[in-house]
């Protein structure tokens, strides 16, 4: 039976079940049961054993240096489930101490599944929004890395932040603008769509794109500005004719 064949009662109850356990192992620098977890072929059971980490990390602080220890060795596990996990959970843990996870995060964007690179990019996201200083710097290391994989996947990062806070990724951003990688292009004029629709965002987003060289790319990205706000538009703030009308007047 998977997670959500369960009652809304027992899930609860079996999450803290996991949690139990997952402590319990902790304690005794064990990983019987996380790997258990952590392997498990439901992905609900992963993401409440990664969250039970997260939550575990914060609130006991005498055996943080156990659990980093205890990721580290599941971050070598021969099973992709496991490590992708394993960078979930660190995730969790960089959205208030991003330093002890940071090894993670740059061991997870070279994996060799893509599973595994895929939480990084989830990662980057949840810690880019509560934990932005530190994760954008290390961002911004890769933003030029030769593998095109890499630049894509640290574009698309970052994307969370700049729905909220534009101008803390747009600088980033644009450094990518003549990247020659089709992929990594157009991850890049997805993510200015991405941030563009909320409140006060399309102004922040049109005005530094002013300042960009690329104006084929910037194109690209308006129509998607504008295809967006269409697509979204039961989310966006301005209708699909508003943001026309705005980018008509505004960018030139």
């Amino acid at each position: 039976m998977s997670f959500y064949d369960l009652t809304k009662e027992a899930r609860a109850q079996l999450v803290e079940e996991m949690h139990s356990m997952i402590l319990l192992d902790i304690r005794k620098n064990s990983d019987k049961h996380i790997f258990a977890y952590f392997s498990d072929e439901d992905t609900y059971i992963r993401k409440a054993a990664y969250i039970s980490i997260g939550r575990i990390y914060k609130s006991e602080a005498p055996i943080r240096t156990i659990i980093l220890n205890r990721l580290q060795a599941l971050l070598y596990s021969e099973n992709e489930k496991v490590r992708q996990t394993v960078i979930n959970a660190a995730g969790e843990i960089g959205m208030f101490d991003f330093d002890p996870i940071e090894t993670f995060m740059e061991k997870g964007l070279f994996d060799k599944h893509h599973s595994v690179r895929n939480a990084v990019i989830g990662s980057i996201k949840k810690m880019g929004e509560k934990n932005p200083k530190p994760t954008l710097a290390f961002a911004k290391r890769y933003l030029h890395h030769e593998d095109k994989e890499i630049r894509r996947e640290i574009c698309h990062g970052i994307e969370l932040r700049g729905r909220k806070y534009p101008q803390d990724i747009l600088p980033l951003l644009q450094e990518l603008e003549f990247d020659k990688t089709a992929r990594v292009r157009n991850t890049l004029v997805h993510v200015l769509g991405q941030i563009a629709y909320k409140k006060g965002c399309l102004e922040t987003v049109i005005a530094h794109l002013k300042k960009w060289k690329n104006k084929e790319l910037v194109q690209s990205a308006l129509d998607e500005i504008i295809d967006v706000h269409e697509r979204y538009k039961n989310f966006a703030v301005k209708t699909q004719e508003e943001a026309i009308n705005y980018i008509e007047e505004n960018y030139k």
